[in-house]
């Protein structure tokens, strides 16, 4: 889970290969559309607009390849940029039969599950529900290209041009759908679960403590206290 509200860095504007380097990336796209270089034309069907600016979405830059081929590089966690895995995007405006390469270039992890069967996550407007891509079509190896980091490339083809399309790492759960979740539970007056604010985040998000017992109590009265922390890794 991507806990960082989501930083945008412009409207719909047109990008090249000539943009800053990887260690520029400040924000997420939004409304990215990405045109040959020296292209000066109107937008066409197979400009493919890409947007990240949305709870849990990451994507910090799309250098065009080819027609078919897309270099993708994700943001760090926060406040550690060593570590880059997460990514979830949409892309639209695609044509009909497009056929299309997606390459990750700079995650951080030398081993990934992804060499042993893992693959993305898509949906599409049409189709709501997450389906993970063939893993055939999911590539991950080390490329001397790209300082020597490790690429996931996935191929895929779009079929209908109205769709908006969502690729992500895994299945997102974002904060806000965590604490929907748990403000529900609160609602239902467990006698065996209470819910205290620890602090914020580095993001100004609230941190809770959950203290699960057969009997009432306040998580500060505990002594000792185990702690859960769960990231994606």
């Amino acid at each position: 889970m991507f806990l960082s509200p989501p930083i945008c860095i412009s409207e719909i504007f047109v990008a090249d290969n000539e943009a800053g380097g990887e260690d520029a990336l400040v924000g997420n796209v939004n409304k990215l559309m990405v045109t040959p270089p020296g292209y000066t034309g109107p937008p066409k069907k197979g400009h493919i607009i890409f947007d990240a600016c949305f709870e849990s979405g990451n994507l910090g830059r799309v250098d065009y390849i080819s027609e078919f081929e897309f270099d993708l590089f994700i943001r760090p966690d926060t406040c550690n940029p060593r570590f880059r895995v997460w990514f979830n995007f949409t892309v639209e405006n695609v044509r009909e039969t497009q056929r299309v390469i997606f390459n990750i270039v700079n995650f951080s992890k030398t081993k990934s599950l992804y060499r042993d069967g893992m693959s993305p996550v898509v949906k599409s407007t049409s189709r709501p529900k997450w389906q993970r891509l063939p893993a055939k079509n999911v590539y991950y190896y080390r490329c001397p290209d790209h300082r020597r980091n490790y690429v996931m490339s996935f191929a895929f083809c779009f079929d209908r041009e109205d769709d908006v399309y969502q690729f992500a790492y895994c299945y997102p759960y974002t904060y806000s759908r965590l604490q929907h979740y748990l403000a529900s539970l609160e609602r239902r007056n467990l006698d065996y679960l209470q819910r205290e604010q620890l602090g914020l985040s580095v993001v100004s998000l609230c941190m809770f403590a959950h203290c699960v017992t057969a009997r009432l109590c306040s998580v500060s009265s505990f002594c000792n206290h185990i702690f859960c922390l769960f990231k994606i890794h």
